[in-house]
């Protein structure tokens, strides 16, 4: 008997929102998402015990990959020391997620992303539907509660993310070591009581192909090959997740799918889950769901339902639906020989792509790999302090900010980059010739995140006008500097230039407008590193910038 078969279903609550993706297109971005543009994640689980990177409790049973040696080398043959013992030999004894979230927040995210469960199957929570989790194995703690706890202490929105739907055949390499186990064969071990099913869910056939790719790409989409999930396995995966969505509210729910988990071989878990969600969200928001789901690899329908989210790249163009980015600064799971290396993603790189991906109506949720007793390193810790550096003097060009009438202008605007899969198109050599593109609307002269067209201060109407910032993606020579979209004949002209100002300095700014853009000069004195920001705003007679 299964675990979820042991335990009554989870219902599915009801609402507004029904069993069906036309009533699940009711959904809308939540105006807190729109708003906060920048997240962090932790992408931490049991893998990180080994410290040795990403997808490890897959190829430690692939015998001669790297990671197989390594494993063999330092915890020895997985026949016997394999993924249950990797995730109990996981104690997490530094962990302190208050301290992390606070640097978080310090830094500018503004949402949180904990890992909820990984490929590996293992529920990072208190978790009645899955008995190998943190609670009752390894760690000993309910890791949900406590990141939660630390948001809530901090004020910032809770994701988590979802990933287990894919253990299914992700785990099958297990199959030749430990991984079609018996709940009898555990009788006088440390695991006596407990199923290994529970975890690897093996006792099924195994994908055709699988022994030659060495990958699980061609059967990710439940085709080319993949053994079918069971019914008792999609109805656990199912209760879990709307179990942790009663117990922990989060705001946001990562799904590492294409689309929803399990589509292409059975929607329905998809429907309920979204159903549950929203309802659920609406209820405690006067009827007015605040959530995001995000999937991968979404068709136009798809994304009226919930959040598309690409996976380390960025579209070269701006969409009309909010979107988010995922990345991270080195390996989603912890690598020592990344750390040796040095090779992590700079503060730069990381705040030229938030830049990009603001510019075209996204947000950027970035991965910082935390060790496997739960810390991170000082050279992550100085990627977050050269992100903050910028962040503190140029946030307001990013937080609450919408797009433009265009997004930029340079040699990367004027290109194309296709993405491959889910993304994998970031790198972009942004330069000095690169500029990109938020509107924001300005309140009395002051940054503002109104959306109408005017604000009431004191109890008195406020002007609003449009203020528009300009970002060149590095710094340019002093001197003169052309922004193209402000020309008098260009179809992103709002008017005359009023004031144009240097984000971090007191420096008064000379310009000219004409009919070739608006012209600045760029002073040698720079307040930060990496990207200069301008905030420009219009003349009390010039047609509005949203126009």
């Amino acid at each position: 008997m299964t675990a979820s078969a042991q335990k009554e279903n989870v219902p599915v609550e009801t609402g507004a929102f029904g069993n069906d993706w036309e009533s699940l297109s009711q959904w809308e971005c939540p105006e807190w998402f729109k708003d906060a543009k920048f997240g962090i994640w932790a992408h931490w689980g049991p893998q990180c015990q080994a410290e040795d990177g990403d997808w490890y409790a897959r190829f430690m049973y692939y015998e001669g990959s790297g990671q197989y040696n390594y494993h063999v080398n330092h915890f020895g043959n997985p026949a016997t020391f394999g993924l249950k013992e990797l995730c109990n030999a996981w104690k997490a004894d530094q962990w302190d997620p208050q301290e992390l979230v606070s640097l978080y927040k310090s830094v500018g995210a503004r949402y949180f992303m904990a890992l909820g469960n990984h490929h590996d199957n293992f529920d990072l929570w208190n978790s009645p539907y899955q008995e190998w989790n943190s609670v009752n194995v390894g760690p000993k703690k309910d890791l949900a509660k406590g990141w939660s706890d630390a948001c809530k202490a901090e004020g910032l929105p809770l994701g988590i993310s979802i990933h287990a739907s894919h253990a299914w055949t992700w785990l099958e390499p297990s199959q030749n070591y430990d991984g079609n186990l018996t709940k009898a064969d555990g009788t006088g071990k440390w695991w006596e009581g407990l199923d290994p099913q529970e975890l690897y869910a093996q006792n099924h056939t195994h994908s055709t192909g699988w022994e030659s790719s060495r990958t699980i790409h061609s059967q990710w989409d439940w085709g080319n090959g993949a053994s079918q999930p069971s019914a008792a396995y999609k109805e656990k995966f199912q209760n879990r997740v709307l179990q942790m969505v009663n117990d922990y509210n989060p705001d946001m729910i990562y799904f590492d799918d294409t689309a929803m988990p399990f589509y292409g071989c059975d929607d329905q878990i998809g429907k309920n889950i979204l159903q549950h969600y929203y309802n659920h969200s609406a209820a405690q928001h006067d009827g007015k769901q605040q959530v995001v789901v995000t999937g991968k690899q979404l068709t136009a329908e798809q994304k009226g339902y919930m959040m598309w989210d690409v996976e380390r790249g960025i579209p070269d163009r701006p969409q009309e639906q909010y979107w988010q980015t995922c990345t991270c600064i080195g390996d989603w799971h912890y690598s020592l020989d990344r750390y040796n290396a040095g090779n992590y993603k700079s503060g730069a790189t990381v705040i030229r792509m938030l830049i990009d991906v603001v510019s075209k109506n996204g947000n950027l949720l970035l991965s910082i790999p935390v060790r496997g007793n739960g810390t991170i390193d000082d050279k992550e810790r100085k990627v977050l302090a050269d992100i903050k550096a910028w962040m503190d003097i140029n946030s307001e060009s990013i937080y609450g900010t919408r797009v433009w009438k265009t997004f930029g202008e340079g040699p990367l605007a004027e290109a194309a980059n296709p993405m491959t899969a889910q993304g994998f198109n970031e790198g972009q050599a942004y330069s000095a010739q690169d500029v990109r593109y938020v509107t924001k609307k300005m309140v009395n002269g002051q940054s503002s995140m109104v959306n109408g067209q005017s604000s009431m201060v004191n109890g008195q109407s406020s002007m609003v006008n449009d203020v528009v910032y300009a970002t060149i993606m590095a710094w340019p020579e002093p001197g003169k500097f052309t922004f193209k979209a402000f020309g008098m004949t260009e179809s992103s002209y709002s008017g005359d230039v009023e004031k144009v100002e240097l984000l971090g300095s007191n420096e008064e700014i000379a310009f000219e407008q004409n009919f070739q853009g608006l012209t600045i000069t760029v002073p040698s004195t720079k307040p930060n590193a990496i990207a200069p920001v301008f905030r420009i705003t219009f003349k009390a007679e010039a047609r509005s910038a949203y126009e």
